[in-house]
């Protein structure tokens, strides 16, 4: 069938280039619409899996309200039964792969602290000239791109970007607080909220699932009892957040997917299935 839709000759038409045939270069046959195929290899998702993986999401929104007060201890006692949760489970180590040794890490952990608790009265007064409410705006900016930018379905190690923001979120926050104990304080559970837990995260997501899930509820409403603790406002606000990414948005997606119609056909762009390498070399 040609395109104005009249019959083509009797001579069979053949999709090839390199043949002269006397046909319209747009001529189609009655075949084309044949090889149609729509939604093809797309991923079907249900609801309470999506509610699952936004589970992350929520429980990072939580993660950003910290408080400068009384995080050394908790920190570094959160620090140990984490680091034991994850050598347990880690225990069972990939071929070809050589773990760290607890020493290594113990170096790393010292270096780390050492060279922290040195620089707290530098980052002290590192903001002092600039003042109080473009600090909050740069953390708020800082904080949403780390949002934005983090790693959410392979977020161990967490993104350069996604760190680096909430690093220097810290660090701006860090410069207003009272004294060096406190910057340092801060900046310690810095480093274990947004660079060590998401690690641990999915290491529990990949060997216990179920707990999985438990931990990111239970983070969940931490954060937002200890923000009611400081400010209740913001507490209904980030419990309509945490509400929103974690159910609302995982409904819409689900709803939305029945609409989706892809369509694929020889009309599609050629992909060469052959390996080429043996070319490159």
């Amino acid at each position: 069938m040609g395109p104005d839709g009249a019959p083509g000759p009797a001579v069979p038409w053949r999709k090839v280039l390199w043949e002269r045939q006397p046909f319209p270069d747009n001529y189609v046959d009655q075949r084309f619409l044949e090889e149609l195929r729509r939604n093809e290899g797309i991923r079907q998702y249900r609801y309470w899996t999506v509610v699952k993986e936004a589970g992350f999401v929520g429980e990072q929104l939580s993660c950003g309200q910290l408080s400068p007060e009384r995080l050394l201890w908790s920190s570094l006692i959160c620090a140990l039964l984490g680091y034991g949760l994850h050598q347990a489970l880690t225990s069972q180590v990939q071929s070809g792969c050589e773990p760290r040794t607890r020493l290594a890490d113990l170096q790393s952990a010292t270096i780390f602290l050492s060279f922290t608790f040195g620089f707290s009265p530098v980052l002290k007064t590192l903001t002092e000239s600039v003042s109080t409410d473009t600090v909050y705006a740069m953390s708020a900016m800082m904080l949403l791109a780390h949002l934005v930018s983090f790693p959410y379905a392979q977020p161990s190690p967490p993104g350069s970007l996604s760190l680096n923001a909430a690093l220097f979120a810290s660090v701006c926050l860090a410069s207003r607080l009272p004294g060096a104990l406190h910057t340092f304080a801060m900046l310690s559970c810095a480093l274990l909220v947004f660079a060590l837990w998401p690690c641990l995260l999915q290491r529990l997501r990949e060997k216990a699932p179920s707990h999985f899930t438990g931990v990111c509820v239970g983070v969940c409403f931490a954060g937002v009892g200890g923000l009611g603790s400081q400010w209740p406002g913001g507490a209904v606000l980030l419990a309509l957040a945490l509400g929103s990414v974690t159910l609302l948005c995982p409904l819409l997606l689900v709803r939305l997917q029945r609409h989706k119609d892809n369509i694929h056909g020889p009309w599609d762009e050629a992909e060469i299935q052959e390996d080429l390498s043996h070319f490159l070399h």
